[in-house]
């Protein structure tokens, strides 16, 4: 896992979800894939396999740039303006 200078600007302690799924997904009647969780806002939105990308799309729309598995039993990050896997 990499390093990137978005993780020390991250609320501490992480902020707390927002949702147990990803709302977007319900308001347009669609089944979430793969949860993810935003770091800055606590903003859960599926996935890039989920046919809507709510995840990515919450990025794009804030520019909150790291997301957390929010999958049970899954804890890694990912930094959507690095493009890395992050420690």
């Amino acid at each position: 896992m990499n390093e990137c200078p978005h993780v020390p600007a991250l609320p501490r302690p992480e902020p707390e979800p927002r949702s147990d799924t990803c709302p977007e997904c319900l308001a347009v009647g669609s089944h979430p894939v793969q949860l993810r969780k935003c770091l800055v806002c606590g903003h859960v939105g599926c996935c890039d396999s989920s046919p809507y990308q709510h995840g990515t799309r919450h990025f794009e729309e804030t520019g909150h740039p790291v997301m957390r598995s929010f999958e049970e039993g899954e804890d890694w990050r990912w930094c959507f303006v690095d493009q890395l896997i992050v420690a």
